[in-house]
């Protein structure tokens, strides 16, 4: 679809729109579900090619898949007989792969070079946030699934919009990714733990269970990730050679087989808890898939470089919307009776951790820049992680309720907050 044409797609959202409000007010509510589907995917196909709007497009998305499941919440939870609930997972895995290819060794070791930022972000990050969610999840008398979903998304690590974020705001973005990095790195210790302690009156916390989940959910497809930035990035001769790409590719391809069809489904136990393969096998898979696409577009068809980079936003964005949409399905009912709520409680969480998060960096006398830093990494955490881990560890879809409205909420206050620090740009210390 050509850009001209998306340029126009705003007409179309404004007809959807139109109807969508006077089917409701004439009493026809069966059409103002699917009219509202259409002015949102409108608005975000409008939004993508706008130069300034681009930055909100995925927001309009997850609106528009949000909307779709509560008006079709079946389309959503199987397809076929199929319960669409399991790729959840798998999906949190593909993301964090993407994640894990934009890093870098440097982005891990870089902490022995800015220490005291990353320290006072750890800090705010994992004390803040989780405190917060309790704080709200009490006041608001959530249901104990609910109220630990709240603390469950308080208590996850930086999300990786928060590096985008951080670029927008004047931040910075080195000290970002560094801090996401870490927070991400310590977050099989830190998210159990303080889960532990804030919501294990509110529900069953397995320590163990959720570590390890987290380990296979998140951390082996960084690291497999990791590998695969060195296969993308590396500049030597000799990753882009076609023999060393598609032994790659095969090898990778066969331990993956190996591993899932021979391998025990627990790979190691301790505590009742146990690390499964499916990680390690989806890690291996995407690292073949990424050497041998570079093989055909690098090598064969002498393509673009930096075709991951178009590639990957595009998957995670899809990803996500479909994890939502899914959550959203399975918990539409009690979603309509307590969604103003938990809105308002996202807003408060969001809100509370840019102020703390700004004013607690200012206490310990960090520079301008690296103050917003903190403050969006404090203020938006990783929705997929925690939508994963309700869903996985804690077993309750009420409990992904919160991350799947916080996470498109972060999006919106986090582009609104970067836009309005990039008018007041930070001014350049000598």
């Amino acid at each position: 679809m050509g850009r001209s044409v998306l340029r126009h797609c705003w007409i179309v959202s404004a007809i959807g729109l139109v109807v969508a409000v006077a089917t409701f007010v004439l009493g026809y509510r069966a059409l103002s579900g699917p009219a509202l589907i259409v002015t949102f995917a409108s608005l975000a196909l409008y939004c993508m090619s706008h130069p300034v709007l681009k930055s909100f497009a995925f927001t309009v998305w997850v609106f528009a898949f949000v909307t779709a499941s509560m008006v079709y919440p079946a389309a959503f939870m199987t397809w076929p007989g199929f319960d669409l609930a399991i790729l959840i997972v798998p999906l949190i895995q593909i993301i964090m792969f993407g994640m894990g290819t934009t890093l870098s060794v440097a982005d891990f070791t870089r902490v022995v070079k800015m220490p005291w930022p990353v320290f006072v972000g750890f800090v705010l990050q994992f004390s803040v946030m989780p405190l917060v969610g309790f704080t709200l999840a009490k006041g608001f008398r959530f249901e104990p699934e609910v109220a630990a979903g709240v603390v469950l998304i308080g208590a996850c690590p930086g999300g990786v919009a928060s590096n985008v974020m951080t670029y927008l705001a004047g931040g910075d973005v080195a000290l970002s990714v560094t801090m996401t990095a870490c927070s991400t790195l310590a977050s099989p210790v830190m998210t159990p733990l303080m889960m532990k302690l804030l919501a294990g009156k509110m529900v069953p916390v397995p320590f163990f269970g959720m570590m390890f989940t987290i380990i296979n959910m998140i951390i082996v497809p960084i690291v497999a990730g990791l590998l695969a930035n060195r296969i993308l990035y590396d500049q030597r001769k000799v990753f882009h050679r076609a023999w060393l790409l598609g032994l790659i590719g095969v090898v990778s391809i066969v331990s993956a087989t190996l591993i899932g069809v021979y391998a025990p489904k627990a790979i190691l136990t301790v505590g009742g808890g146990s690390l499964g393969k499916d990680g390690l096998v989806v890690g291996l898979v995407l690292i073949a898939i990424v050497a041998m696409a570079k093989l055909a577009i690098g090598v064969w068809l002498k393509g673009p470089e930096n075709w991951m980079d178009k590639v990957l936003p595009v998957v995670s964005m899809a990803g996500i919307c479909l994890i939502i949409g899914i959550i959203t399905a399975q918990s539409r009912d009690d979603l309509m009776k307590i969604a103003p709520y938990i809105i308002v409680a996202a807003m408060l969480h969001n809100g509370i951790g840019y102020i703390l998060g700004y004013w607690g960096a200012r206490l310990f006398r960090l520079n301008e820049s690296a103050c917003r830093t903190v403050a969006i990494e404090v203020g938006l955490q990783n929705g997929g992680m925690a939508s994963g881990l309700a869903l996985k560890t804690l077993a309750s879809a009420k409990a992904a309720l919160a991350p799947a409205i916080f996470g498109p909420w972060m999006n919106v206050s986090g582009s609104i907050l970067a836009t309005w620090w990039r008018r007041k740009p930070v001014a350049k210390t000598r």
